[in-house]
């Protein structure tokens, strides 16, 4: 409602009658009545004119009938009252009532907010400068004992308008506006303090779509709204009223914190409004006698803390097994993202459209301890506030009349709701990096003897209504969600220390406290919708908090606790458990101790205090499922791995909750949000464990196929989005570089059946399925998925239809659908089976080229992507194949695929990055009779051109060390004419500049192993620009160590190696005309810092040649000492051979004398012991 506090309603709607239902349920006034009512009182007020008779008599009665009516459209759907009637009469009576008729006044204040308040009228800006005028000039001139009744209306008037409103502003919120004075803590009449605080809070609303509020004004109302908060009941005043005045504030403090970034103020304001906010955390709890502090200050975090796991650190006795009265210190911490989408998608499953995506954002995680469990049961140390939590009724489902205690109940339990929705918004206001200092003030940190802290944990556990509980579990969702990172420095694996106590166990002991108070939350909790919530708030704890840095065993007793709740007759629990099983095993998969969970057989009957029908699928009686008798084999299918199948294509025999109702006689299956929820979990599973998953592999294409033969285009997406992660574990499981033995991976076969039935089955219909793009976008995202050997033993026919399909569906009217068939087409070209096929490489470039025109973004960073993989095609067919390759490829295409290659270099980086790494496959790829064509000259040149600007560029990181890589990889082609080609000066000049003066460590070892690449002295130029790259080198090595950024000196060795290789590359092509400029570079200062390096080389003492991305640089990483000294040994025969000659002869022998005594000098040092 518009005034959104109780007793917010005025005498007029109060008096509202109740329309009674007659004996046949049908409502005795049909909806005509109130409109027709509503017209004919309408009528008869716009045919009044200012000097009619009567006209106080007229007025008071019809404003009377006009209030007497319920406008509610939840009381009545059906009533059609337009707005535009409602504003032509408010702005025709407020011309009929004079200022000076304050009874009047009243009745029309009254009218304003009914009918604007239960139709939800928007009102045209003409109405409301009408409307804001009347209300304000009475807000002057009429007695103070109307205005309640004015601010009332005039609150109304301005929800959602504060912006609309500036002329009034200064009016209403300046120095000495009217609000201002109202609203202070100073105003005695607490009604008119609480209409003040409302009608601010109202101005404050920032309806989305519409622009803020100005900044100054809201600054000054949050600092009335934070005054308020802070100001201590006036002496003699009503518990209630004082509830209703904080309820207001509460209101506005969270209307001016929605919607934005925190604007008011430093630490010292966001420690006085959470000091503030924690105080009515508590509001009306007994026992309650705290000292509260005026502001809450952050503790310190450390700026950096090593993550090693031999960090000396203390860990104490198993916490799970202490008590609940030995809390200490809770954490806060901060962000939010607990939407009414999120809330809803138990009921009716509309998020779960949305890709299932690793990351989990949507619940999260939390863990018990079975020694926690069995505590439970009996007393945790001395009860606190044992009145609080009497019942786990909600107080606020019933509010008996007589009972003044209970409505006080009731209000207390406002405020501490109303707090909480504020401080859900401080934590998605305030920067999280900046509430991460709060963290000890709402979340325990470790449990020591005394009585627990006040915390959130504390409202979680203890609070007697289950809204406000729910609210408690949203902030403290809100403030896990997002903290991976900070939270990964958590750990207590170490070895125990005394002296002191790290920050990074304390963290892990939060963690721990989380665990553990979470758990009894979840034992205790009555109420499904907050059950629901407990069990998000463990997703998100389970998806954020770091347990491979933590003492094994927090997530084994989490895990069996769950289990009973898979059988939860309310809907919503159980898709949250399924949402907290998929964190269990996306969170660092995969993790030992969840491997061991998924290993263990399905049935555990002894798990403390849990029911003894602990099966989770106890109420399903399948065959072979639910048997206790099972023995855990390596083999058998995982647990939860059965249940999610079961889940999905099973009926549910337990038809207890509405959604599970079937149409007909029939079982029906499981709810959608249900089975959506379990192929999220199957993926996950897959994903992270797909050694475990494989044994089902044909059982869970099965369950694809079903999926993507179903109507529900939700569950099409998910069985589409579960076939590919089969697809890629396969994959994953034949890349040499994962060492699985082929014993343990699925033999070729299988992978060949169970590919030919997907494609016979049902994915060809969710490929041509036009009308819903998203899921045609995932059906074409399982086809570069399949197993390269596994292709090319498919059908003929089926390998055809998959290309075809491809092809076809690039020319999509949909960029999602492009996009993918675009990227499926670049995996494809990779296929050993397919890249060799010159009509298939052909039909895949033209293709690829049409995708770099497209409008999107999007599309045309996939395609620089695959036009990438394509070129990487071309070389590798260069090198197997060789000319015949070469020449069967048009020239044209060529020249087309060079021209779009360069024209992509200059847009977006995203689609850069990967245009580079293409002009450098092409460059290398051209022969010489391709060059010499004059078709080909100026395309060259702007080829190169186009390399240097983007080396040169401010572009990001990766896309200059693309653009040196493929400089480099240029240089490779023996017929570029790198000796004589114009723009060879600039190619080498931008490669020199930024191995010496790029901040970026990678950037320069792609640079300097592109400079060492030309394999002929020739291609280097004539003395001057050789003489530049040496000299550029030997800077660059001097300078490998300068760096301000911690993170590019892990770097700095493999520097050193790559640029050590390209001087001795360098030595090993110079002529005696080099001789004079590189004798007099290694007689100095400047070669003796060269000789140290390279006898690190030379023993290979550091450096691991690795460059961005761990990729090997191409200039002889893999080469043993004894090569690289034989390489210099090669290099100083060839050198004591050169024959000086011209008119230098003395200069050049002087030189060579020198290089080679340094030579000679540097080969007994390596030689020698």
């Amino acid at each position: 409602e518009r005034g959104d506090v109780p007793g917010l309603h005025c005498r007029g709607t109060e008096a509202a009658p109740f329309t009674p239902l007659g004996t046949d349920g049908w409502r005795l006034g049909s909806p005509s009545d109130v409109e027709k009512q509503f017209s004919r009182c309408a009528a008869k007020l716009r045919a009044l004119r200012a000097d009619s008779g009567q006209l106080r008599e007229e007025l008071n009665l019809l404003f009377d009938q006009l209030l007497s009516e319920n406008y509610n459209k939840t009381f009545d759907p059906n009533i059609n009252i337009r707005p535009e009637d409602v504003c032509t009469l408010l702005k025709h009576v407020s011309c009929l009532v004079p200022l000076s008729q304050e009874h009047l006044v009243i009745k029309l204040c009254q009218l304003v907010h009914h009918l604007l308040n239960q139709l939800k009228v928007i009102m045209d800006e003409r109405t409301l400068d009408v409307l804001v005028n009347y209300t304000a000039g009475a807000l002057k001139v009429c007695s103070t004992w109307t205005h309640s009744d004015v601010l009332l209306a005039l609150s109304t008037i301005v929800y959602g308008n504060g912006p609309q409103c500036h002329q009034h502003l200064n009016d209403l919120l300046g120095e000495d506006g009217v609000l201002l004075l109202y609203s202070s803590p100073s105003q005695p009449n607490m009604e008119l303090r609480r209409v003040a605080l409302t009608c601010m809070a109202n101005i404050c609303l920032r309806i989305p779509g519409q622009p803020p509020l100005d900044d100054q004004y809201r600054s000054v109302s949050f600092r009335v709204f934070l005054k308020t908060l802070q100001s201590p009941k006036p002496p003699n005043t009503d518990e209630l009223f004082y509830c209703m005045v904080i309820q207001a504030a509460l209101k506005g403090l969270q209307c001016c914190l929605s919607g934005g970034k925190w604007k008011f103020g430093g630490g010292e304001e966001v420690g006085s409004v959470l000091a503030a906010l924690k105080r009515l955390l508590f509001q009306g709890t007994p026992g309650v006698s705290v000292e509260w502090p005026a502001v809450l200050y952050p503790s310190p975090l450390p700026q950096y803390e090593g993550l090693s796991a031999s960090k000396p650190v203390e860990p104490p006795k198993p916490i799970e097994s202490q008590k609940d009265a030995a809390n200490k210190k809770r954490k806060s911490k901060g962000k939010g993202k607990k939407t009414s989408t999120e809330e809803s998608r138990g009921d009716d499953g509309e998020e779960d459209d949305r890709d299932p995506v690793p990351e989990l954002q949507k619940g999260g995680g939390r863990e018990g301890g079975r020694g926690e469990v069995e505590s439970l049961s009996k007393p945790s140390g001395p009860s606190l506030y044992p009145s609080w939590k009497k019942t786990s009724s909600d107080s606020e489902f019933s509010d008996p009349e007589g009972s003044a205690q209970s409505k006080l109940r009731l209000y207390h339990g406002r405020v501490r709701q109303g707090a909480l929705h504020c401080l859900l918004a401080v934590v998605k206001a305030v920067e999280k990096r900046t509430l991460y200092g709060y963290w000890s003030s709402f979340i325990p940190d470790s449990p020591v003897g005394g009585l627990p802290p006040l915390t959130l944990l504390t409202i979680i556990r203890k609070d007697p209504s289950p809204k406000v509980r729910a609210s408690a579990l949203q902030v403290l969702s809100a403030m896990l969600d997002g903290s991976r990172q900070f939270l990964a420095v958590a750990e207590d694996t170490a070895s125990p220390r005394t002296s002191y106590t790290p920050f990074s166990f304390s963290l892990a002991t939060s963690v721990r406290e989380l665990h553990r108070a979470l758990s009894l939350a979840l034992l205790a909790e009555t109420s499904p919708q907050t059950l629901t919530q407990v069990i998000k708030c463990l997703a998100y704890l389970v998806a954020n908090a770091p347990y491979h840095r933590l003492r094994p065993g927090l997530l084994s007793p989490l895990w069996k606790q769950m289990r009973p709740y898979v059988r939860h007759r309310d809907v919503n629990v159980r898709v949250s458990v399924l949402t907290l099983y998929g964190a269990l095993v996306t969170t660092q998969a995969p993790l030992p101790e969840v491997q061991l969970l998924l290993r263990q057989p399905e049935v555990s009957s002894s798990t403390g205090s849990f029911t003894p029908q602990d099966s989770a699928l106890s109420w399903r009686q399948r065959d072979g499922v639910s048997s206790p008798s099972r023995t855990p084999e390596d083999t058998a299918p995982p647990w939860l791995l059965q249940l999610c199948v079961l889940l999905v294509t099973q009926p549910r025999e337990d038809q207890s909750d509405s959604e599970g109702a079937g149409t007909g006689g029939g079982a029906a299956l499981e709810p959608s949000p249900v089975r959506l929820e379990a192929l999220q979990v199957m993926s996950h599973l897959v994903r992270g464990y797909f050694s475990l998953a494989q044994a089902c592999l044909c059982e869970i294409g099965q369950v694809s196929a079903r999926c993507l033969g179903e109507t529900d285009p939700s569950i099409q997406l998910h069985g589409a989005k579960l076939l590919e992660e089969l697809g890629t574990g396969i994959i994953q499981q034949y890349r040499p570089e994962n060492n699985v033995p082929e014993s343990l991976r699925v033999p070729i076969s299988q992978v060949v059946l169970f590919w030919s039935e997907v494609l016979s089955g049902p994915l060809n219909g969710a490929l041509q399925n036009e009308q819903h793009p998203t899921l045609q976008t995932s059906a074409c995202d399982t086809l570069p998925s399949i197993l390269p050997q596994a292709f090319a033993q498919l059908p003929e026919k089926m390998q055809l239809m998959c290309i075809t399909v491809l092809l076809g569906l690039t020319y999509s009217e949909n960029y999602l659908v492009k996009t993918a068939a675009v990227r499926a087409l670049g995996v494809y070209i990779l296929f050993p089976c397919l890249r060799e096929d010159v009509m298939f490489v052909a039909d895949t470039a033209n293709t690829i080229l049409a995708a770099l025109d497209d409008r999107s973004p999007n599309v045309r960073a996939k395609a620089a992507w695959s036009l990438g993989n394509l070129t990487d095609t071309l070389i590798v067919n260069m090198e197997s194949v060789g000319v015949d390759f070469q020449e069967e490829l048009s020239d044209m295409l060529l020249l087309k695929m060079l021209q779009a290659a360069t024209r992509a270099s200059a847009d977006k980086d995203r689609v850069k990055s990967n245009a580079v790494r293409a002009l450098g496959n092409l460059l290398h790829f051209l022969r010489q009779s391709q060059l010499s064509r004059s078709a080909f000259q100026r395309p060259l040149e702007d080829a190169v051109l186009a390399l240097v600007k983007t080396v040169q560029s401010e572009a990001t990181m990766k896309v200059r060390w693309n653009a040196c890589y493929a400089l480099g990889n240029a240089f490779r082609n023996p017929a570029l004419p790198l000796d004589s080609a114009p723009w060879s000066c600039d190619a080498f000049s931008s490669l020199c500049h930024v191995v010496t003066s790029c901040k970026n460590f990678k950037v320069r070892i792609k640079s300097a192993a592109a400079l060492a690449v030309p394999a002929k002295r020739g291609c280097y130029g004539d003395l001057k620009q050789f003489s530049c790259v040496w000299r550029s080198l030997a800077t660059a090595l001097e300078n490998s160590e300068d760096t301000n950024d911690f993170l590019e000196y892990r770097y700095s060795a493999s520097l050193r190696h790559t640029l050590s290789q390209a001087l001795l590359h360098l030595l090993s092509v110079s002529q005696s005309q080099d001789m004079p400029a590189l004798g007099t570079s290694l007689a100095g200062e400047e070669g003796r810092g060269i000789k140290e390096h390279l006898i690190k080389y030379l023993r290979a003492e550091e450096g691991g040649g690795e460059g961005a991305d761990g990729e090997k640089d191409a200039v002889g990483d893999s080469f043993t000492p004894q090569q690289r000294v034989g390489g210099l040994q090669e290099t100083l025969i060839r050198l004591k051979e050169l024959k000086a000659e011209g008119e230098e002869w003395g200069e050049e022998e002087r030189g060579k004398e020198v290089v080679v005594n340094f030579l000679e000098d540097l080969l007994k040092t390596c030689e020698g012991p």
